[in-house]
């Protein structure tokens, strides 16, 4: 590991513990900073709403650090936003932000949306299909932004198990993810979890980077808020076991064609010669049976350089 990230490991890492919901409360009063957790959900009713029911109870009506709790909708078909709202957040439709422009499929595509559909200083950002919810997700990578002032992206750290497997559930990190950074962004050695989903960024930082549509996003924030902030104002806290829903095999196969082809822009802005991914499944009677699909390869401008975005927080 080079020098400069283990300093950083040294005095940029914490664990949730240290950002008691107290500490919080007050640290917030004091900057006067605003709070928006954004959970970007499809078809995630199994989970949506007792996540939801966490953060409301324990960080909207006890201690008042959340201001905005939105779940962005990216096109469910099943009762995720009747339970989200239920359990109350603000839900909102991918396709009623910006929609002059038609929406692309992908989680990166809502994030994005998100800047536009929230108005707080801090965005979260929380999966809406983790198991065993605890708002030490929201508090462990709050904590940092609202104490260091020259914080400015808190990547959360966690055990994957896969089954009863710990530390098993990160394949797509370790077979693909972690090897780039190692390898392309070195300084970026020292994060335990590049893709993991949740984090929390300061809207002045946001705005400015673009946003790969799809599975590509977490890493292509990561480099590029490295190459805009430098190290020292990234970090990352330990929130101890993430329990989600798994993959197959080869939806990890395409995940991980898109985090390449993301990687592969950010260190050419080139293009792929070829961005599709062929896959195979055997067939009952012999054989296999080939599929191919279309790499995500579409990126979204930065936030800011949307005009609705710039009238509104010219406007507020």
């Amino acid at each position: 590991m080079i020098e400069e990230v283990e300093r950083w490991l040294e005095h940029r890492s914490w664990t949730a513990n240290d950002w008691p919901v107290e500490r919080l409360a007050a640290l917030k009063r004091a900057t006067g900073a605003s709070v928006a957790v954004v959970l970007p959900a499809l078809n995630e009713e199994a989970t949506v709403g007792a996540i939801v029911d966490v953060i409301r109870r324990e960080l909207v009506e006890a201690v008042q650090l959340v201001d905005e709790l939105v779940v962005l909708d990216s096109g469910s078909t099943d009762r995720t936003a009747e339970l989200a709202r239920a359990a109350g957040a603000r839900v909102v439709h991918r396709d009623a932000v910006l929609p002059r422009l038609p929406a692309l499929p992908g989680k990166g595509e809502v994030l994005w949306r998100s800047l536009l559909a929230t108005d707080s200083d801090l965005i979260c950002f929380v999966d809406a299909d983790l198991k065993d919810f605890s708002s030490a997700f929201v508090t462990g990578i709050l904590g940092p932004l609202l104490a260091e002032q020259d914080v400015h992206l808190v990547k959360a750290m966690y055990d994957r198990p896969l089954g009863s497997e710990p530390g098993q559930g990160g394949r797509v990190t370790e077979l693909m993810a972690r090897p780039l950074l190692n390898m392309h962004w070195p300084r970026l050695s020292g994060f335990v979890q590049p893709l993991g989903g949740e984090y929390a960024g300061r809207r002045s930082l946001l705005e400015q980077l673009p946003f790969p549509v799809g599975y590509g996003v977490e890493l292509g924030l990561l480099v590029d808020a490295l190459h805009t902030v430098g190290l020292d104002a990234l970090a990352q806290v330990d929130v101890g076991v993430r329990v989600h829903r798994h993959q197959d095999g080869q939806a990890l196969g395409r995940m991980a064609a898109t985090i390449y082809r993301t990687a592969q822009v950010r260190l050419a802005r080139g293009h792929l010669v070829r961005p599709e991914l062929t896959q195979f499944d055997r067939l009952p009677e012999g054989g296999f049976e080939a599929h191919t699909h279309a790499v995500d390869t579409e990126e979204r401008p930065p936030m800011r350089e949307i005009p609705e975005y710039t009238e509104r927080r010219a406007a507020a």
